[in-house]
């Protein structure tokens, strides 16, 4: 018994799903760079953040390959999630708190880790779609978890910081002002 095949309309709602979250990891990175410009790893958040960018434009792309339109709602989604994301309470109520820091730094490795499934799966079906490359998708699948494993060690840190006692002096440059 042969599996059924997955129709063009689910794949655009995965894609454009995908696309929502990658819209919403591009302002979250963006922002968390901007805040931590001057802190020690500052210049890997901008990195990251150009990454994360160039990955959305990689999803673009690929969706442009495989003849799925672009759902602009749910890019707007997207992009509404994240601002609505920042209300969340972080101990301060008129600057930015070190908790705010770890969140973010949560919320992009989980950002990270839909993305890496997503090229995943694209690879898992190259065989059935000769418009999909499998060596782009492959370098994409890598640089995935090259971000997951800077993300990783940038959120072990500064949560050993942010929720240790004692650790004052190394919670301003967590915070990122």
């Amino acid at each position: 018994m042969s599996e059924p095949r997955t129709s063009p309309r689910m794949l655009g709602i995965y894609l454009n799903d995908h696309l929502a979250g990658a819209t919403a990891g591009v302002e979250l990175a963006r922002r968390t760079a901007r805040e931590h410009r001057r802190s020690p790893f500052g210049g890997e958040l901008e990195d990251l953040a150009v990454q994360i960018m160039e990955d959305r434009a990689a999803l673009l792309s690929v969706m442009a390959d495989l003849g799925v339109p672009v759902r602009r709602y749910k890019i707007y989604g997207g992009w509404l999630g994240e601002k609505a994301g920042r209300l969340k309470p972080n101990g301060n109520l008129r600057r930015r708190s070190g908790l705010s820091t770890v969140v973010e730094l949560e919320s992009l490795r989980i950002g990270v880790e839909g993305k890496a499934l997503l090229w995943q799966s694209l690879l898992a079906v190259t065989g059935q779609d000769t418009r999909l490359d499998p060596d782009r998708l492959t370098e994409l699948l890598n640089r995935a978890r090259r971000q997951r494993a800077v993300l990783e060690s940038l959120h072990n840190t500064t949560a050993g910081t942010m929720l240790t006692p004692d650790r004052a002096e190394s919670r301003e440059a967590v915070v990122g002002t």
